[in-house]
C-alpha cells in the first residue's frame, strides 16, 4: 500500500474512533487497529500520537472550511456572516467530539504547535474575516475596529452559544430553561448573532 493511501485512511480511523468513542480513545493502538494496520505504521508515518494528533486537527479545520465552502452565495453581507455562523453552529452540532478536540483541550498532553494552530484557524477564521470586511466595505459595518477584531467579537458570541448549546445538550433537562431543543436553540444563537451585528452597525 502506498505511504499516502495509509495515511489517509489512519487519519480517517482517527477521526472515525472521535465521533464515536471521544478523543480519550484516540491512542496508536486503537486507530492502527481501526485502519487495519500495526502501530509501526503510525510511527513511520506520522513519527508518533502528536503527529497523527496533529493531522487529525488539521483534517477536522478542512472539514469546517468545506461546511463553509458548500453555503450559497449570499449578496446580503450581514447575511453571508449570518449563514457563516449558522454553518458554524451546524458543524458543532453534528460534531460534538470533533468540535471539542478543535477548539478545547479534551486531551491535556496534546496541544498542537502555534504555528500550526495559526494556520489552521487561519483557514477557517479567515473567511469571517473576509465576509467582515466585504460587510465593513459595504457600508454595513462600521469602519471603527480592524477586521480582524471585529470577526473576533463576531466569534466569540458563536462560539459561546455552541458550546452551551452543545453543554446543556449532553445533560438532563432544565426545568424552564428556554433553550429545549434544537430549533430552539437555532432561535436563540441567531438572536445573538444579530444582537452582536446590530451593535457593530456603521
Amino acid at each position: 500500500m502506498r505511504s499516502a493511501d495509509l495515511k489517509e485512511r489512519l487519519v480517517e480511523a482517527g477521526l472515525q474512533i472521535l465521533r464515536e468513542d471521544g478523543a480519550a480513545e484516540l491512542t496508536v493502538r486503537r486507530i492502527a487497529e481501526a485502519a487495519g494496520t500495526s502501530t509501526m505504521g503510525v510511527y513511520t508515518r506520522f513519527g508518533g500520537r502528536t503527529g497523527i494528533l496533529e493531522s487529525i486537527y488539521d483534517r477536522g479545520f478542512e472539514l469546517l472550511r468545506e461546511a463553509f465552502s458548500a453555503l450559497p452565495d449570499n449578496p446580503d453581507p450581514i447575511g453571508r456572516i449570518c449563514d457563516l455562523g449558522q454553518a458554524y453552529r451546524r458543524f458543532g452540532l453534528s460534531n460534538p467530539a470533533l468540535y471539542a478536540f478543535l477548539f478545547e483541550r479534551p486531551l491535556p498532553d496534546f496541544d498542537p504547535d502555534p504555528t500550526a494552530r495559526w494556520q489552521a484557524l487561519s483557514s477557517t477564521f479567515g473567511v469571517l474575516v473576509a465576509a467582515v470586511s466585504a460587510a465593513t466595505a459595504a457600508g454595513k459595518l462600521a469602519t471603527g475596529p480592524e477586521p480582524l477584531h471585529t470577526a473576533y467579537l463576531i466569534w466569540c458570541i458563536a462560539h459561546g452559544l455552541v458550546s452551551l448549546e452543545l453543554t446543556h445538550a449532553v445533560r438532563r433537562p432544565l426545568p424552564e430553561w428556554f433553550v429545549s431543543g434544537p430549533e430552539e436553540g437555532e432561535r436563540v444563537f441567531l438572536d445573538g448573532i444579530r444582537a452582536i451585528l446590530a451593535g457593530l452597525r456603521a
